[in-house]
């Protein structure tokens, strides 16, 4: 084994991860109670099938023998009248209902287990979605907690056949008994044989799961890799580049790389485990060979009857199956076990950022704004400060434009305000009060941001406005007005079913839009939001010169009132802001009007100017 392999966990990691079990029992009890109660007893009346079925069978053919042995009637009607015959059809009859009730009992356990395991795929994915929504930005941005989340969201659907292979544990559990106890009544001895001669089964089951769990876990940062060089290959989004650039050769082998490593690693394990567990099955065989032999020389000597020799043979081959299906299954639950932790690790996860027990609820309106005092931040893992000794003001009804060169802090302060993530050092406050003692959810909904990455959302026209305030998305005048403010009624107009257009190109019915086109739409949001703090983070990128021009003009009346927050590589967008905030490294350069920051030498000018030689 190479040294940089990954390892198997040990026999006590996996028979700890039976812990797991329960609370993924409980899951599935509390996405469909009623589900799971009538799988549990439609399982255990399986469960008691196959004896009860062999049991009468053994009676039908000893009753068979006592009456081919009884001098009496000759033909099928003169049995019938005699009435000899009136226990052996009574008993048929009795197996033909068994089997009956036995194909319809399996067909209903196929339609529950159906039902339930679509049920529990249903719960774990609105769990996961919650709880992901509630985890810090900075979980987002780190690449071992996305491993994290990819492995969970894996498990809601792998996992899922666990709860059918629990269920069909406990059937066979309850089966296994029952034949036990009927074997134990001939000699003891036959289930003992049997039971030792599969432990050196479960065992290898057991390592070899324990094995394939270990590579898959180890796995996870190339798999992401993987899924990604698949989808960037093959997808509208980067289909244009991938042409142009002929990076499909590249994608493809790359790709290839990493597949053509999985199928070396998982083949080394499945030759292993199939010259290992061919060796171990052989045991089985003998076990069962040497119970038979007995089970015949009883027969033969006249100890047992033809009918118990078919209740043994059939009860020893059935209890042979089901011990080894049983503990191969077993081995294969403790394997999934093993999986299951990583969607139960992933529930674990808390978020640094949430509400105070006594929080307060954000003040309407805002009287005085936001201060950052001497702030500084830098993101999680990183050693150079995104801000540092970050210090000024966002007073209420006040337009403010942050300008500065890619990586002053400009983004960096949005995501503090809207408390993505809090500060290192220093605090920011609104209205005199640090904002973390504030209702977090009561912030942000107090806060509208349009980034300059803003998502394009593979929904109807109407509802990717709506996204600025989900609550109110059954509003259609509202929805209709902030498309009027923010021109995309115009974009809108000519879609052929208007709002209830799907746009973007993910979904067949859908049509895509340009880019300035899609970024009328984001702009709606803002308006859609009404919020007390709005921040367009370069609202005007995509736009061309005489939308961007009339799209300022609107925004005068979307920030009426307001704190807005203006972040654009423009200056002619930034130019009618009240006040302009010049960062440079993490720090306040300078501030001022625009006609003040032109009046005197320093970085605005230097940029405004660079700027302006562009349009001579």
């Amino acid at each position: 084994m190479p040294p940089d392999a990954p390892k198997s966990p040990d026999f006590s990691a996996r028979w700890a991860a039976l812990r797991n079990i329960p609370p993924f029992l409980a899951m599935v009890w509390r996405a469909a109670p009623g589900l799971t109660l009538a799988m549990v007893a439609l399982r255990l009346m399986r469960a008691v099938m196959p004896v009860a079925m062999l049991w009468i069978g053994k009676l039908i053919i000893d009753q068979v023998v006592a009456l081919s042995g009884t001098p009496g009637p000759e033909t099928l009607r003169d049995w019938w009248d005699s009435g000899l015959a009136d226990t052996l059809i009574w008993l048929v009859a009795l197996e033909l209902g068994l089997a009956v009730a036995q194909d319809v009992l399996g067909r209903l356990v196929a339609y529950v287990d159906a039902l339930l395991q679509e049920k529990l795929v249903i719960d774990i994915s609105i769990r996961l979605m919650d709880h992901a929504a509630g985890l810090d930005l900075a979980s987002f941005e780190d690449a071992s907690f996305q491993d994290r989340l990819d492995r969970a969201r894996r498990q809601t659907m792998g996992r899922i056949p666990l709860v059918n292979q629990v269920m069909q544990q406990l059937q066979d559990v309850v089966t296994v008994a029952s034949f036990a106890a009927g074997l134990i009544l001939y000699n003891p001895w036959l289930v003992v044989l049997l039971a030792v001669a599969l432990i050196p089964s479960l065992l290898g089951e057991m390592h070899f799961n324990a094995r394939s769990y270990a590579l898959n876990h180890a796995r996870a940062a190339d798999r992401r890799e993987r899924d990604y060089l698949r989808m960037i290959a093959a997808t509208s989004e980067t289909a244009k580049e991938v042409k142009i650039f002929g990076l499909s050769p590249w994608l493809r082998d790359r790709y290839l790389t990493l597949a053509r490593r999985f199928y070396v690693e998982n083949r080394a394990i499945q030759r292993r485990q199939l010259s290992v567990m061919a060796v171990l099955t052989a045991l089985g065989t003998l076990a069962y060979y040497a119970a038979f032999l007995w089970i015949i020389a009883r027969t033969l000597t006249g100890t047992l009857t033809l009918g118990d020799l078919t209740f043994l043979s059939g009860s020893f081959l059935r209890l042979r199956g089901l011990l080894e299906g049983l503990l191969s299954s077993f081995s294969s639950m403790a394997g999934q076990a093993m999986y299951l932790d990583d969607l139960f690790d992933f529930f674990t996860a808390v978020p640094a950022i949430a509400s105070k027990p006594d929080a307060i609820p954000v003040p309407v309106p805002i009287r005085q704004g936001f201060r950052f005092e001497d702030v500084g931040f830098r993101y999680p893992g990183r050693e150079a400060w995104a801000v540092r000794h970050m210090t000024l003001d966002l007073h209420a009804g006040e337009t403010v434009a942050l300008v500065g060169e890619n990586g002053a802090g400009k983004t960096t302060i949005v995501k503090l305000l809207a408390r993505l993530y809090d500060p290192d050092e220093g605090r920011i406050t609104l209205d005199g009060r640090d904002l973390r003692d504030y209702d977090l959810e009561e912030l942000r909904a107090a806060i509208g941001v349009i980034f300059q990455d803003f998502v394009r959302y593979a929904v109807t026209a109407a509802e990717n406005i709506a996204i600025g305030r989900i609550d109110e998305r059954e509003d259609r005048p509202r929805i209709t007005a902030s498309a009027e403010r923010a021109l995309a009624d115009q974009v809108i107009a000519k879609l052929p079913l208007g709002y209830d257009q799907m746009v973007g190109k993910r979904f067949a019915r859908g049509l895509d839009l340009s880019g300035g086109e899609w970024q009328k739409l984001a702009i709606a949001r803002a308006y859609m939001r009404d919020a007390q703090l709005l921040v367009l983070d370069e609202p005007t990128a995509a736009l061309d010169a005489r939308a961007e021009y009339e799209v300022f003009q609107r925004f005068r009346d979307l920030t009426q009132g307001r704190i807005a927050l203006l972040i654009s590589h423009r200056f002619s967008s930034v130019r009618m802001a009240d006040r302009i905030i010049v960062l440079e490294g993490g720090r306040v350069q300078d501030q001022g009007t625009h006609q003040e920051l032109l009046s005197r030498p320093g970085r605005y000018r230097e940029l405004f100017e660079l700027q302006a030689q562009g349009y001579r």
